[in-house]
């Protein structure tokens, strides 16, 4: 059977670059997935950007998931796009708390934000970026939210004291407890007795 387009520009993509630079490459829901390291990130991004039949011109998003068991707990995903082909690539690769990744600023003028906002949420530091600051959080903020260990409440929460005029941080207070959820179906019913059904059950 003859290979659709998007599994040609796939096997192009490999046979240019190396399976010694990308470590895999497949098609999954009509995306093209392209495995590298690190090291390689920069020569294989700037091959799928300057290479004729790939051109993918555009840096769509950088975002990455944090899986703490993991010794390269950080899985980056670059999403680009190639208008000629019609055809979207993510290149993605794994890095741990101390290894920096390149910056792509030098090759998509986008990626600054984009790595600013991983940095931001996850704190995966990027090599070469000019402003590498915070730009979702506030002046001062502790830790990275997207953390899985970041707790769910946060250290500091913020309110506006009219007695002071001024916005005011203070540590975390919860009113209450969290509130566990049950997510069963509610035809199969809970095995708790939920609160105000006492007398229902007698």
């Amino acid at each position: 059977m003859a290979n659709t387009p998007i599994e040609t520009l796939r096997d192009h993509i490999l046979a240019g670059i190396g399976d010694k630079i990308i470590s895999g490459a497949e098609v999954k829901n009509d995306l093209l997935m392209i495995y590298t390291d690190v090291k390689n990130l920069l020569r294989v991004v700037t091959y799928l950007k300057e290479d004729t039949r790939c051109q993918f011109r555009q840096l769509i998003d950088v975002f990455a998931v944090d899986y703490p068991a993991r010794e390269t707990r950080f899985e980056l995903s670059y999403s680009l796009l190639s208008l000629r082909e019609n055809v979207r690539a993510v290149v993605k690769v794994q890095t741990d708390e101390a290894t920096a990744v390149p910056s792509l600023v030098n090759i998509y003028s986008a990626a600054g934000w984009f790595e600013r906002e991983v940095w931001d949420m996850h704190g995966v530091r990027f090599d070469g970026n000019p402003d590498l600051r915070r730009i979702l959080t506030d002046y001062g903020f502790e830790g990275h939210p997207l953390r899985k260990d970041f707790p769910l409440t946060g250290y500091v929460e913020v309110r506006y004291d009219i007695e002071k005029k001024r916005v005011v941080y203070e540590p975390v207070n919860l009113q209450q407890e969290f509130r566990n959820f049950d997510y069963l179906s509610p035809w199969e019913g809970s095995d708790y007795v939920l609160p105000g059904d006492e007398k229902a059950g007698k």
